[in-house]
């Protein structure tokens, strides 16, 4: 399929803001913030900060080489840079991680979108023991949670059928400064609390003597995950870029732009909770039980103000959860569009009823209905755990050999320095970075994760 016919993005700031929003996403919110204050602070931004420099910018940026050098979908991008077709398996892989979590993802962000309904129809109003049960009615809920989970993909799909400029482009040009805005906002609020710079203390304020082993891998691990390394969708969206596309420098700004809201999500969390005397935890709990409570009490002196910073919130997750489900069915889109050489609409289709089954079991997993288990964990747990620690880890880790060693690495230097006219100095900085670094970070990643280190 020619590249007139594949589409590509319209300008820089679309490439930018269309990758940045496939890596902020709930993990954003829900992850970097805890992870932060319980490591140091600001001691863990400095690490966190240069392990992007380490593992995330050059992943970044080899993915980028990999699609707009092949100008085609995961799968075939890898065969065709590297004229081997067993390498086209580490593309099926990506398609097949992407997929997996763009299933169980759903149900999450399917919970987003029905609090921020809540919110607006005041249901969320009530003590901490009403809000824990709202959030366990609801995610056991026979059918609630697969209506809005297949909501959600719904809505991904009308996005993804408009195509990447009209589609894509277009959605992450107004979904994240959106985002942007209501997280500013938020933080503004947040931080002008009585008791709230407590909360800023404990975020940005470094101690160094949290700082471990263990503390240096949760960042480096946080680094690469945050970055959505080993999906194959910075690949896919690279294959739309034009062919004068700064890499290196889009990796940075992308990966800045995706710290900064990380950053600023701990500044809207931890002010509120310490002003109530809330210590905030990590995962779906945080947001769907903790924070509504929390900013009820911390906005009770103006009840309105709270009522809006609540539907302002889940306005926000739903925003940031958007712009990761367009990225992920992206890259099966594309997949089935030109492999089976189907139009956009129906290959679309294709990944949107099978994700959506996906979604339909991770939902009742959660309680709705029993037996739904896979080595004693739901169904939903056990996508997230396959996904994320050995599914990416291992797309990540063979990106970065592959384009390390079984490229040609002539081609490698005339992508990354675009034929010879940029960041020529640069390039062995790289090239030394994905053929060792890298692959060595990863593997301590994915040992850490197991306990084995």
């Amino acid at each position: 399929m020619k590249q007139s016919e594949r589409g590509s993005f319209g300008t820089k700031l679309g490439i930018i803001l269309a990758t940045a929003g496939s890596a902020v996403g709930l993990g954003n919110v829900w992850r970097f913030p805890f992870m932060t204050g319980q490591n140091g602070g600001a001691a863990f931004i400095i690490l966190y900060f240069a392990c992007i420099l380490l593992l995330g910018i050059p992943g970044m940026v080899s993915e980028f080489i990999i699609g707009r050098h092949s100008q085609a979908n995961a799968a075939r991008a890898y065969g065709h840079i590297s004229g081997r077709r067993l390498w086209k398996l580490v593309g099926h892989l990506g398609i097949l991680t992407s997929t997996i979590i763009l299933g169980f993802y759903a149900v999450v962000a399917g919970w987003c979108l029905q609090y921020l309904f809540a919110s607006v129809a005041g249901s969320l109003n009530g003590d901490a023991s009403y809000v824990l049960g709202y959030f366990q009615s609801f995610s056991t809920h026979p059918w609630k949670p697969c209506l809005w989970a297949v909501g959600f993909i719904l809505i991904t799909h009308f996005v993804i059928i408009r195509g990447v400029q009209a589609g894509i482009e277009r959605a992450s040009k107004l979904l994240m400064p959106l985002l942007f805005l209501l997280l500013l906002a938020i933080v503004v609020a947040s931080c002008m609390l009585p008791g709230g710079g407590a909360g800023i203390r404990f975020l940005l304020m470094p101690d160094f003597s949290k700082v471990s082993q263990s503390v240096m891998l949760e960042a480096l691990g946080q680094a690469f995950f945050s970055l959505s390394l080993g999906t194959c969708c910075l690949c896919t969206y690279a294959s739309y870029f034009a062919k004068d596309t700064h890499l290196l420098r889009s990796a940075g700004e992308i990966a800045l732009l995706d710290t900064l809201i990380a950053i600023l999500a701990g500044l809207m969390i931890f002010p509120a909770a310490f002003s109530v005397g809330v210590q905030p935890d990590s995962g779906p709990s945080l947001i769907f039980i903790t924070l509504p409570n929390v900013f009820q009490q911390a906005f009770a002196a103006v009840p309105t103000l709270g009522y809006v910073i609540g539907i302002m919130f889940y306005a926000l997750l739903v925003f940031a959860a958007l712009t990761s489900t367009i990225s992920m069915h992206e890259i099966g889109t594309a997949f089935f569009t030109e492999e089976l050489n189907l139009g956009r609409k129906k290959a679309a289709w294709i990944l949107t009823v099978v994700c959506s089954l996906i979604a339909v079991f991770c939902s009742l997993s959660m309680g709705a209905v029993d037996g739904l288990t896979l080595f004693g964990m739901s169904l939903l747990d056990f996508c997230d755990f396959i996904t994320a620690q050995i599914m990416l880890p291992m797309g990540a880790f063979l990106t970065s050999l592959f384009i390390g060693w079984f490229v040609n690495q002539q081609t490698v230097r005339n992508e990354f320095t675009n034929h010879g006219t940029v960041y020529q100095s640069l390039f062995p900085v790289y090239q030394f970075s994905v053929r060792y670094v890298v692959p060595l970070c990863i593997l301590l990643i994915f040992l850490h994760q197991f306990g084995v280190i």
